[in-house]
């Protein structure tokens, strides 16, 4: 079973007067990701590389920032699958110290940063979620209201037109059983349709 993690967690390395600021944190896709990086950038404008490794649903990303080819990004990939992680990245800015650490010491140093950060990382199991919609009529939306907040999935829309829209999630795992309940109750007045992404 995957796992994420709950809260960004940090490191901080001095490797021969370079240092390395890791950070692993949950993330949701590569945009998200993306993005992240370019924050870093901002706070951080005098390091001389940001390198981040992303798992994300699937997403993966390894990106070493002009360090040599595979000294970095890859390394830190590394790290996240070994710990079975998804909807993870792992960042790392360098702040370059003068002395040249080599391949070999490069790939040492990333993963390092990656592994401590991970050491105060509360790890928990990666629920997948599916997005659920349909459509009933009025004298179904009390119903279809109690199934929800009897099987702790959120309600993330509801629109009134002809009939009624609802939107909702909930774990992947309880979807099916969750449309077959309803359905058996909507005695076939539910139908249901792709939820928007």
């Amino acid at each position: 079973m995957p796992f994420t993690v709950s809260a960004p967690t940090h490191s901080d390395l001095t490797i021969k007067k370079s240092r390395f600021i890791g950070c692993v944190q949950p993330m949701a896709d590569r945009a998200a990701a993306q993005a992240h990086v370019d924050a870093l950038w901002k706070q951080h404008p005098g390091a001389a590389h940001i390198c981040w490794a992303l798992m994300a649903g699937g997403q993966s990303a390894a990106v070493d920032d002009g360090e040599p080819g595979g000294t970095a990004g890859r390394p830190m990939l590394d790290v996240l699958r070994h710990h079975d992680l998804d909807g993870v990245q792992a960042t790392v800015v360098r702040y370059f110290g003068g002395v040249k650490l080599g391949a070999g010491g490069l790939v040492r140093a990333y993963t390092d940063a990656v592994a401590q950060a991970l050491l105060a990382a509360d790890k928990v199991p990666l629920q997948r979620m599916a997005t659920l919609q349909c459509l009933v009529p009025y004298a179904l939306e009390g119903l279809l209201r109690r199934e929800v907040e009897a099987a702790g999935a959120t309600l993330l829309d509801v629109r009134h037109g002809s009939l009624v829209t609802l939107q909702l999630r909930l774990p992947e795992a309880q979807a099916h059983g969750f449309v077959q309940r309803v359905n058996d109750h909507g005695q076939s007045r539910v139908g249901w349709t792709d939820a928007p992404d």
